[in-house]
């Protein structure tokens, strides 16, 4: 019995072993498979299916899959996005140059919608909508005196062009309901174009949308008509938007040939683009105006400008966004912009700034200010090791954006306890709004600069802004130096609201404005 006994032990521990090794080898192939599934992405197909078959719950298919999308994408670069369909649409909308709606601009001075511009052509317009209309509601949702957000009065007044919404309205002391039914509006990317004297002109682009090029051609003929030697191109706080945008437009500028910008990446070979020699304003003087906030289009165009000994960037050191990214589109209405190159200026450098961690890159503005960037060129960081030169031979710096020609600082001198007082409590907008309820029929009928600037200087507005500040919100200027020292910066803000509200419009409210911008201010001395 024992020698069966020794014989059956010496099998099973045979049998055994033999498991053991098929076990081991099986292992090890399990272990390669991992290896080349996560080679080739199927590890995170494996992670999704092993959460559907497995997790406690029901799944949100649809909520996993976009997040497990976006942290995906998060891990490449800051500008690699993940956009679900509702973003999608919005963000195609505003650079597409037109979107649906009822075609108004308004503001919120106090906690009240308040029209400040029927766009010529659209829905509002053709229905009767006016200048300094109060909305009270929307369909029967009550907006005015509510404290209702002004992104969801935006998306309650927007919607398919065809379709209606009802939009009441306070006129002076009746209440007047529009049925109105939306169609297509353009957005317009230039925020402003005038003659700043005889000679020189003056435009603010806000981005790089669809029609940006064929907008600031019409705006530059009128321009030259009247007699444009000269133009300060102002892209300040624009962040961008479509590459060719920014072709078309330093195309505008450049001689023939020049070199404008080229792009690169691992999958994508170098592409340059030139000058046609063919632009309108290539014999007009040049001035660009940049900021931290201008990136992407804004700094190609500024780059081309800079490279070429074009013109004078002048203001403070671009975003620094360097990097081209390419949509792709799903069947479900979302979509992605990956990065797929780089773009790099004339001389060669690339102003992508870098983006270790993205804390890193979301707080680089701020530490531009804490480091004293904005107040003190001196301050500014630059990677001399990326140095290049310029078409003339001067030295310009790549690896984080556009550094200006010539510095101009942030302007910190208007900041007292009156001033910041008045900016918390919209204090200049509401009387601005105020005073157009009492003086629209004069205001209305202002459509030249001059006229606006009189009708402006003698109309006692110093006087009545400091009673209703006084009235309104209790704040007083703390003495009369203080109030000599904000004097200037207030009633400049002041002016240029209460101007906003004449057939001038958004011209009227950044022509004003120049009278305390330093930017502007050192491009015309430049």
């Amino acid at each position: 019995m024992n020698r069966y006994s020794s014989v059956w032990v010496a099998v099973l521990g045979i049998a055994v072993g033999a498991m053991a090794a098929v076990a081991v080898q099986k292992f090890n192939e399990n272990r390669a498979k991992i290896r080349t599934e996560y080679a080739d992405w199927g590890k995170l197909n494996l992670v999704l299916r092993t959460i559907d078959r497995n997790y406690v719950d029901t799944i949100d298919r649809k909520a996993v899959s976009d997040a497990a999308i976006s942290a995906a994408l998060s891990a490449l670069d800051p500008h690699s996005i993940y956009m679900p369909p509702v973003i999608l649409e919005e963000t195609e909308s505003e650079l597409a140059g037109n979107f649906d709606g009822i075609g108004i601009q308004f503001n919120v001075p106090n906690d009240t919608a308040i029209v400040l511009e029927v766009i010529p052509g659209g829905p509002s317009e053709k229905i009767g909508l006016q200048a300094g209309d109060r909305i009270i509601k929307v369909d029967d949702k009550v907006i005015a005196g509510v404290r209702f957000p002004q992104d969801s009065m935006v998306h309650r007044m927007k919607g398919p062009a065809g379709s209606k919404v009802l939009i009441t309205v306070r006129r002076g002391k009746e209440t007047v309901p529009f049925e109105i039914t939306r169609g297509k509006i353009p957005v317009n990317s230039v925020d402003a174009a005038f003659m700043v004297n005889d000679t020189t002109g003056y435009l603010r682009l806000s981005k790089f949308a669809r029609t940006t090029y064929s907008e600031v051609v019409k705006r530059c003929k009128d321009l030259l008509a009247e007699g444009m030697k000269y133009l300060i191109f102002d892209v300040r706080d624009n962040s961008g938007g479509f590459f060719d945008q920014s072709l078309l437009l330093s195309d505008m500028f450049l001689r023939k040939n020049s070199d404008i910008v080229y792009l690169e990446g691992l999958h994508r070979k170098r592409e340059g683009y030139t000058a046609s020699g063919k632009g309108l304003l290539q014999d007009v003087k040049l001035a660009v105006l940049i900021d931290e906030s201008s990136a992407s289009s804004s700094e190609i165009f500024a780059g081309a400008i800079q490279d070429n000994d074009r013109g004078l960037i002048i203001g403070r050191r671009s975003f620094g966004k360097g990097l081209v990214q390419e949509p792709v589109y799903f069947s479900d209405g979302s979509g992605i912009r990956i990065t797929v190159a780089r773009y790099y200026t004339p001389s060669g450098r690339c102003i992508q700034k870098p983006y270790a961690s993205d804390e890193e890159y979301q707080n680089d503005i701020w530490e531009r200010y804490v480091g004293g960037e904005m107040l003190d060129a001196d301050s500014i960081k630059v990677d001399t090791t990326q140095a290049y030169k310029t078409l003339a031979g001067r030295t310009v710096y790549g690896g984080g954006g556009i550094v200006p020609d010539v510095f101009v600082p942030m302007d910190t001198t208007h900041v007292s306890k009156f001033y910041q007082a008045c900016s918390r409590k919209a204090t200049p907008m509401r009387f601005a709004s105020a005073w157009f309820d009492a003086h629209k029929a004069e205001i209305q009928r202002i459509g030249d600069f001059k006229e606006l600037e009189r009708y402006l200087n003698g109309s006692g507005l110093e006087q009545a802004f400091l009673l209703f500040a006084a009235s309104k919100d209790g704040l007083r200027p703390s003495s009369e130096r203080e109030w000599q020292l904000e004097r200037n910066y207030m009633m400049t803000s002041v002016r240029a609201l209460v101007g906003r509200y004449s057939l001038l419009g958004d011209d009227a409210f950044y022509h004003l404005y120049l009278g305390t911008d330093k930017v502007v201010e050192a491009a015309l001395a430049n």
